[in-house]
């Protein structure tokens, strides 16, 4: 029976039309948990909505509009509100998570779109719903996809990033969608790394070491879970006949729910250890598990027990471990270099640690810190040669920054830092690599430097920092093929570094100072895009560009150059470059003056 006038204009009333951000949410792999164990999984979905997903829509001012079996749907009226509520869940799903084992974790996909909407009885309807719908379809396990508007109301509020994923056609929407992936912990914004590619297994084991969940009651315990992962990448990467994925690259995944074939892809790698660690008192507890990443099966899964003055021997058990099941044909002489202990002093070690965390703030007040921690590190062990190393790092990280206010000081100190770094760090390939850094870098004592990074990578010849290290340094003393042989395989080792701006820069330098301009503008191209603030790089695509008769990038990159280095002109720019060969001071300082750069 059709309807009256009236009725209609009743209907109409009812409807509401509002602008609002809308989170969708389902559980990834929900048929193949419930088929596998069915009340298991209810309960854990039921008690996971109520101990944190409810209350977190609660928190940021959400309104549930209805759940859909292992999905919800829920509107906010800020945008803001709406990204940090699914980035709180997903970084508590991680630690609910912690202890479940992969193949029975619930897992959420959220997507968030902002979009107009129409109410009725309460339930939303619209594009921009579907839109969410669609996004949360897009999203990895424990993962969060969003639309363009949502990235661009969001950017710079929150303590995550934004991946670009490109355009994407979605279903039953008419036109393509940029889609961002949100990147847990504090980084910016950056487009869609050329390692989402599968990455081809290498011809030896290969494994990354994702960061351990802190589970201590004292989030300030976080730093003591992050050395305690960077010691053990360390231990691997001592073995020759093992791929060790890079710490950078690694701790991308921190905070994130993981699928792990997903990671072996992304990465490369057969292998991926993941754990937790907790710190009670003076107890120290670790839980790993090693997992095949072709098939998601645990090849072990271990606990480690003692006090904190047996941190070092905790670590040592579980690189004898990882590397007893994944390489048993590897003599017992090379498992015993692993035990091989920087200090004898956990209180020194914990406080270098410390200083680590700080450094990778890559912050001048970071630095600062790190700088402090490194000093009292050495006062509480000075024959721990570690600190002496970051402590001349920092010195480093001041130059390149410009936030140095006593140069000359800061020289003199360390000139005295790495001398005695040096003589500590005999057998540690991280405080020798990172000495010879140094010395190049600030003391400009190119084949000192080098000396030390050489005998980093003999004792550990797949530490991807410092096969970067040697890149940079040879780029320096003219060595440009060999910088970019040892460069290539540092990025191989850490694929999704958040440093792979400055080994693109360095490789752009090296094609240059070998005069191939097309291949160094290339890759000073994919390093300015990454950090559109590293002088180095840009510098390098300004010269490139006007040797190629490009003169509009020319101007544009050098332009930019002197918006990061106001003060560079042709006759100071030695005192900016570390080349050894004039040849090389002279082809950079010709092109930047076809580029337009005054005397």
């Amino acid at each position: 029976m059709s309807r009256l006038p009236t009725e209609i204009a009743l209907a109409n009333s009812r409807l509401e039309r509002r602008l609002s951000a809308i989170l969708a949410a389902d559980v990834a792999g929900y048929s193949r948990l419930v088929g596998a164990d069915e009340e298991g999984t209810i309960g854990q979905l039921r008690d996971h909505r109520l101990a944190l997903f409810d209350p977190k829509i609660t928190e940021y001012r959400g309104r549930l509009v209805k759940t859909t079996g292992d999905g919800l749907l829920a509107e906010f009226a800020s945008v803001v509100d709406a990204v940090r509520c699914a980035v709180d869940v997903q970084r508590g799903m991680a630690g609910r998570n912690a202890d479940v084992a992969p193949h029975s974790r619930v897992e959420f996909r959220i997507g968030v779109n902002v979009g107009d909407i129409v109410i009725e009885d309460g339930d939303i309807f619209g594009d921009g719903v579907n839109v969410a719908a669609r996004l949360e379809g897009l999203a990895d396990p424990g993962g969060i996809c969003v639309s363009a508007r949502v990235q661009e109301d969001s950017e710079g509020r929150l303590d995550v990033g934004f991946v670009d994923q490109g355009e994407q056609q979605l279903k039953n929407i008419a036109r393509p969608l940029r889609v961002y992936r949100v990147q847990f912990g504090k980084m910016k914004s950056e487009a869609k790394p050329a390692t989402d590619l599968a990455l081809a297994l290498p011809d030896r084991p290969s494994i990354a070491v994702l960061p351990f969940q802190n589970m201590s009651a004292d989030p300030e315990q976080e730093f003591f879970a992050d050395g305690m992962v960077e010691d053990i990448i360390t231990g691997l990467a001592r073995y020759r006949h093992l791929l060790v994925i890079a710490r950078n690259s690694t701790f991308t995944y921190k905070g994130r729910a993981v699928d792990v074939k997903q990671v072996g892809t992304e990465l490369g790698v057969r292998y991926m250890l993941e754990g937790s660690v907790r710190r009670m008192g003076s107890r120290v507890r670790i839980t790993a598990q090693l997992i095949d990443t072709s098939t998601a099966a645990h090849v072990w899964a271990d606990r480690f027990e003692g006090g904190v003055e047996d941190l070092f021997g905790l670590q040592d058990q579980v690189t004898e471990k990882v590397i007893g099941a994944i390489e048993p044909e590897m003599w017992r002489a090379e498992i015993e270099r692993a035990k091989r202990r920087p200090t004898e002093s956990p209180d020194a070690h914990l406080c270098y640690m410390r200083g680590v965390a700080s450094f990778n703030q890559w912050s001048r007040a970071g630095v600062d810190e790190a700088l402090r921690l490194a000093y009292h590190a050495i006062d509480l062990d000075p024959e721990y040669g570690a600190p002496y190393a970051l402590a001349a790092n920092c010195y480093v990280l001041r130059k390149e920054n410009r936030w140095a206010t006593d140069p000359a000081r800061d020289i003199a100190e360390t000139r005295l830092l790495t001398a005695r770094a040096a003589e500590l760090g005999r057998d540690d390939a991280m405080t020798l690599a990172s000495t010879g850094f140094a010395i190049a870098n600030i003391l400009n004592d190119l084949d000192a430097g080098v000396a030390l990074i050489d005998r980093a990578l003999a004792l550990t010849p797949n530490f991807g920092i410092a096969l970067a290290q040697s890149g940079y340094v040879r780029v320096w003393l003219g060595d440009s093929e060999r910088a970019i042989d040892h460069l290539q395989r540092a990025m191989r080792l850490s694929p999704v570094d958040m440093l792979m701006f400055l080994m693109q820069g360095a490789t752009a330098t090296a094609h240059f100072i070998a005069g191939r301009d097309d291949e160094a503008f290339a890759w000073a191209e994919k390093s300015a895009q990454r950090n559109p603030f590293i002088v180095g790089p840009t510098r390098i695509a300004a010269a490139s560009a006007a040797y190629l008769g490009r003169s509009e990038d020319a101007a544009k990159y050098l332009a930019r150059v002197l918006q990061i280095d106001p003060g560079l002109v042709l006759s100071n720019l030695g005192e900016r470059i570390n080349f050894r060969r004039p040849q090389d001071r002279a082809r950079l300082a010709e092109g930047l003056r076809k580029a337009g750069l005054p005397a």
